[in-house]
């Protein structure tokens, strides 16, 4: 475990060992060495009350074709972690009655990990022009901000899926009507190093069109 550094900032908590990545010194540095954590690897403390306000405001800050601010968040206090537990095994049950030991230890362990835990759900409203995929799309940067926005406060963040984000039988237990879950956003202090993972080959995603149309 690295070593931990409680003072506060008006950044936030300052770890170090860590500035390897999400590098303060500078907004570009910050986007350059952005990395996420694993939740199941995140310890206390989390975001207080105010410092999560303050993320969740950030993150409604996006990119919203029409203003149609579709995207939902719910937070999941520490307190009712075993109800989101109960919640997972009981949809789980529910689509795979035969399921064993070891899965709904998975999910007991996916519901209790990390300290702060905030659910992000896609809302299209599909009465409005805004094409649906827009939408989906906003709710992404959504997710994304909030990840940046709990980073650039000295903490660490993970956005995870996995078969809740697509469960019926979750969404039923969980979602208000239109609601689709985007991701699971876990936010805490990094309890082991972060490490890097391989980027892609610049020369292998970008290209400059040279003004002719595919035939």
């Amino acid at each position: 475990m690295p070593e931990t550094d409680w003072r506060r900032t008006g950044r936030g908590p300052i770890w170090k060992g860590m500035s390897q990545f999400n590098d303060l010194s500078s907004p570009l540095r910050f986007l350059e060495t952005r990395r996420s954590g694993k939740p199941r690897d995140m310890i206390a403390p989390g975001p207080d009350a105010n410092e999560l306000n303050r993320i969740l405001t950030i993150a409604a800050r996006v990119p919203d074709h029409g203003k149609v601010a579709p995207w939902r968040f719910m937070v999941v206090p520490p307190e009712r972690r075993g109800a989101l537990n109960a919640v997972l095994d009981a949809a789980y049950l529910e689509e795979k009655p035969g399921a064993g030991r070891l899965e709904l230890e998975a999910n007991a362990q996916f519901a209790q990990q990390a300290p702060t835990l905030v659910i992000v759900f896609t809302k299209v409203d599909p009465a409005r022009s805004i094409p649906a995929e827009e939408q989906i799309a906003s709710a992404a940067c959504a997710a994304m901000q909030m990840e940046n926005a709990a980073n650039a406060s000295g903490y660490v963040s993970g956005w995870l899926t996995g078969w809740a984000a697509y469960s019926d039988a979750v969404h039923r237990r969980l979602a208000q009507p239109g609601e689709r879950i985007a991701g699971f956003i876990f936010m805490g202090t990094p309890g082991k190093p972060l490490e890097e993972r391989p980027r892609p080959d610049m020369t292998e995603i970008v290209r400059t069109w040279d003004g002719t149309a595919a035939q």
